[in-house]
C-alpha cells in the first residue's frame, strides 16, 4: 500500500495522507490524515538564539570534539575547542559571512559569548584559522555528523526518505576568475563557468528560452520532499552535468549508504534529469519509481507515435495514450488502470467503456476492453508510475521541496554573499548549513517527544 504525503503550505505542520483503499483504477478512495511532527515554519519563528540553542543541543559531534581536545592537550586554554566549535555553528545560524563579521557580534554580544562556552572576550582571528586548518584535517570525522543526522532523522521521523527530491544549485563565486600565472590569493582556482537554460511555452503557444551564466560552484542535492531536509550532496565546479553527478550520488548511495536507497520509493526531478540511463537504473536497479519531467526529444514534428503492432492507438512524447475511433477518426484519452509490476506494463482502458461515453465506432475498435503497454516500448517516456496519472502530477509537485531548501541557503544561511574560495572550503560551508538545518530540525522533533529527549541522556 503506496502513501502519499501533501505539504500544507503555510500550516505549521505536514499532513501524511494514506491511500486506505484503492478503487480497480488503482485510484484513492480513501484517506486518513495524520498530522506529522515537523514543518520548517517552526524553525523561521524562533529567534537566533533559540535557533543556536537547538543547533548546540542536538549536534552529534561528541567524537570529532574528543579527537580536537586530544590534539590539543595541555597547557593554557583560553579558546576551548568546544567553544570555538559552538562559534563556528552560530556563524551559520547568525547568517555571518565571514569570521571577521562573526568576531565583531561575538565581541559585542555577551550572551551569545555565554552559549558558545566563552568565559572572557571573543576569539581573535588567528585562532579560527588555525582551528579551520585542523577541521580539514578531520574531514572524514567532520563528515560523519552529516551520515549520523540524516540516520537521526531516518529514525525519529516517519516516512523521512520514501519521497527524494533532486536537483542542481547554482553557487556564485565573488573571486576573480583564475588566470595564468602565479596565483595572487584573489583568485578562485577551482571555479568554472556553469550555464543552465530554462525552456518554457506562452500563452500563445510560442516558447521562449533563457540561458543562465555564473562563475563559481555548483550544489547537487537530494532531499526528502516531505519534510525538506537534506539527505545526500555533492559540490563541483559550476560546469559539472547535472544528470552525470546525479549517477555518481545515486552510485555512491548504493555502494556506502544502501539504506537511503532501499527506502526510497520516489525520486522527483525537472527536465535537467531527464536521461533515459537515469530512469531505467532508478526502476531496474533500487525500485525507484522516476518522478521527472520530460522534454519534447522527437526531432521529427510529429505529435503522436503509432503503438508496434497496434493500428489505432497512438501516444505523445509526454506517455499520454489515446485511441482513434475508426467512424469518427478523432483521438480519445485513454483511461489509466495502473501499473502491473510482474508484467512490467503500463494498464489502459477504452475511454468509453470507463467513463460510459458515446462511440459510434465502438463495435469495430480493434480495443474491446484494455490495453497494455510494456515500460520496454520507449523507456524514457513509460514509467513505472504513468506520466498522465493523476498521482505522477501529485508527487511531481512536492519537486518544489529541493527548490525551498536550496532558498534557504540563500536567505537564512547566507550563500548570496559568501566570501569563499576553493570547493574544499565551499564543500565544508555547505555540511555546516546542512548540520544545522538538520539539527534544528530534529530538536523541535525532540521538544515535542520527551521520551526522545530520555533516551539522550542515556546514551550520553
Amino acid at each position: 500500500m503506496d502513501a502519499a504525503k501533501e505539504y500544507e503550505g503555510k500550516s505549521s505542520f505536514f499532513v501524511e495522507v494514506t491511500f486506505a483503499k484503492q478503487d480497480k483504477g488503482g485510484f484513492p478512495m480513501a484517506i486518513i490524515p495524520q498530522q506529522k511532527l515537523f514543518g520548517w515554519e517552526q524553525i523561521e519563528k524562533l529567534s537566533d538564539l533559540e535557533r543556536l540553542r537547538l543547533v548546540l543541543e542536538n549536534m552529534p559531534d561528541g567524537k570529532l570534539m574528543h579527537h580536537l581536545e586530544l590534539e590539543r592537550g595541555q597547557g593554557r586554554n583560553d579558546y576551548p575547542v568546544r567553544a570555538v566549535w559552538n562559534s563556528v555553528l552560530a556563524g551559520i545560524v547568525y547568517q555571518h559571512p565571514s569570521i571577521a563579521s562573526l568576531i565583531r557580534e561575538l565581541s559585542r554580544n555577551g550572551q551569545l559569548r555565554d552559549m558558545c562556552g566563552f568565559t572572557g572576550e571573543a576569539p581573535p582571528q588567528w585562532v579560527y584559522s588555525r582551528f579551520l586548518k585542523k577541521l580539514f584535517c578531520h574531514e572524514k570525522l567532520v563528515n560523519e555528523i552529516f551520515d549520523t543526522l540524516v540516520e537521526q532523522c531516518y529514525a525519529e521521523l516517519p516516512g523521512f526518505g520514501r519521497n527524494l527530491a533532486i536537483d542542481g544549485k547554482a553557487i556564485r563565486s565573488h573571486a576573480r576568475r583564475k588566470k595564468e600565472g602565479t596565483p595572487d590569493g584573489r583568485r578562485d582556482l577551482d571555479a568554472d563557468i556553469g550555464v543552465k537554460s530554462y525552456q518554457g511555452q506562452r500563452e500563445d503557444g510560442t516558447t521562449w528560452e533563457k540561458i543562465k551564466y555564473w562563475f563559481g560552484y555548483k550544489l547537487h542535492l537530494i532531499v526528502d520532499a516531505d519534510y525538506e531536509l537534506p539527505v545526500a550532496f555533492k559540490v563541483t565546479p559550476a560546469s559539472h552535468s547535472e544528470v552525470k553527478e546525479a549517477h555518481a550520488i545515486i552510485n555512491d548511495l548504493s555502494m556506502n549508504k544502501p539504506r537511503v536507497l532501499q527506502i526510497c520509493e520516489t525520486l522527483m526531478g525537472d527536465k535537467g534529469y531527464d536521461d533515459g540511463k537515469l530512469i531505467i537504473a532508478l526502476w531496474d536497479n533500487h525500485r525507484i519509481k522516476p518522478v521527472i519531467d520530460i522534454r519534447n526529444a522527437w526531432k521529427d514534428g510529429e505529435e503522436t507515435r503509432l503503438f508496434k503492432g497496434r493500428d489505432n492507438i497512438v501516444y505523445d512524447y509526454r506517455g499520454t495514450v489515446y485511441c482513434c475511433c475508426p467512424q469518427e477518426l478523432k483521438l480519445r484519452e485513454m483511461s489509466y488502470g495502473g501499473f502491473e509490476r510482474d508484467r512490467q506494463t503500463l494498464k489502459y482502458r477504452c475511454p468509453a467503456k470507463e467513463f460510459g461515453r458515446e462511440c459510434k465506432g465502438k463495435d469495430s475498435c480493434p480495443v474491446k476492453g484494455s490495453i497494455r503497454v510494456p515500460l520496454s516500448e520507449e523507456r524514457r517516456i513509460f514509467t513505472p508510475l504513468a506520466r498522465s496519472s493523476y498521482s505522477w502530477g501529485t508527487l511531481y509537485k512536492k519537486r518544489t521541496a529541493v527548490e525551498r531548501v536550496n532558498s534557504r541557503l540563500d536567505v537564512s544561511f547566507g550563500f548570496e554573499r559568501h566570501f569563499i574560495k576553493g570547493i574544499k572550503k565551499m564543500h565544508f560551508h555547505c555540511s555546516l548549513a546542512f548540520y544545522v538545518m538538520l539539527a534544528m530540525a530534529l530538536g523541535r522533533v525532540r521538544e515535542k517527544r520527551p521520551d526522545l529527549l530520555r533516551s539522550l541522556v542515556k546514551t550520553a
